[in-house]
């Protein structure tokens, strides 16, 4: 068999952390090579860092940290491109005989590699320029109000910042007639939570899901707010906004950077108000992430904190057996 540890939990639980601590680990214990690989959708874009707790170039210094700094903002990734890179990736580490360690916690990207896509029919040119004029004319809400009366049960599970997959969702209908909830309930009859059964057989994995108490995890995102803004948030997106992006780019419609827009355009009436504002919508992204890898099996959960000791021994276990 050939191992994969995976590293996932809700945004602000530590898994950058983490995934260094075990690549030393192994590096120091065995004789493999560990190999981090993101899977986290925002750390693709050259351009976002402070916003997107990016990895710091030192952090990276040690490991190879591959599928970062992907591509131009201006350009997003969509899951399929991911997937064929992810893939080649791994495949990779395992003719070399490394240890890849998928890091990250865009849940619906790991779904993706491990167990396969969705289908969805391809969206005809004419189709997807209307939909880019109207949501350059009007924005998300449009979409939004046709999904709650079209496909009101996608709606239900989609956060209203994720505008890719609201967009996504939006086209299925218009080119299928068909709400996307069928065609996630045709998945999910294939127990799509199960990752012991996935498209690589021959993939052993070991998940580590990283976890805290609800009361405990939000006091840690209000600090990781705070400090992103004292590490020069703002300054970040005005630079992107003095380089030519308008705002409008779908990765500057991610949590943070959304918000930093509207402070620079004055629509909070105080910094805090603009920092409560991050922290409550980080407190609802977290609260989706762990529903959907709550979901997932298998996986061992463990606190942060409290289990550091087991997570790198029982990682390292599991490279050794």
């Amino acid at each position: 068999m050939k191992k994969l540890i995976i590293i996932s939990g809700p945004t602000a639980s530590g898994k950058t952390s983490y995934s260094i601590k075990i690549a030393d680990e192994i590096q120091s214990k065995t004789k493999l090579k560990p190999v981090i690989i993101n899977f986290d959708s925002l750390l693709f874009y050259k351009e976002l860092n402070i916003g997107t707790a990016k990895p710091t170039t030192k952090e990276r210094g040690g490991h190879p940290h591959l599928l970062i700094d992907l591509c131009s903002a201006k350009e997003p990734m969509n899951a399929h491109d991911y997937i064929q890179l992810a893939e080649e990736k791994i495949l990779s580490c395992h003719k070399k005989g490394e240890i890849p360690i998928l890091v990250g916690g865009s849940a619906f990207y790991l779904r993706a590699l491990i167990k396969g896509m969705y289908e969805s029919t391809k969206v005809s040119e004419e189709s997807k320029q209307e939909v880019d004029q109207l949501y350059k004319a009007e924005g998300i809400k449009p979409f939004i109000d046709f999904l709650e009366k079209k496909d009101p049960e996608t709606m239900k599970i989609l956060h209203e910042n994720d505008h890719y997959r609201i967009i996504r969702a939006y086209e299925h209908i218009i080119q299928t007639g068909q709400p996307f909830s069928l065609e996630r309930k045709r998945m999910e009859a294939l127990n799509p939570y199960d990752l012991s059964n996935g498209v690589h057989q021959d993939w052993e994995l070991h998940h580590i899901f990283l976890d805290l108490p609800k009361e405990e995890h939000w006091s840690y995102i209000t600090r990781r707010t705070k400090k992103m803004k004292e590490d020069g948030l703002v300054e970040e997106v005005k630079y992107l906004l003095s380089s030519g992006f308008t705002g409008e780019e779908k990765p500057l419609k991610s949590i943070g950077y959304v918000e930093t827009l509207d402070f620079i355009n004055s629509k909070f009436e105080s910094e805090d108000d603009y920092l409560e504002r991050i922290s409550i919508s980080t407190r609802q992204l977290a609260k989706s992430q762990r529903t959907f890898f709550k979901k997932i099996t298998p996986k061992n959960s463990y606190h942060p904190i409290q289990d550091e000791e087991k997570i790198l021994s029982e990682a390292l276990e599991f490279t050794r057996v």
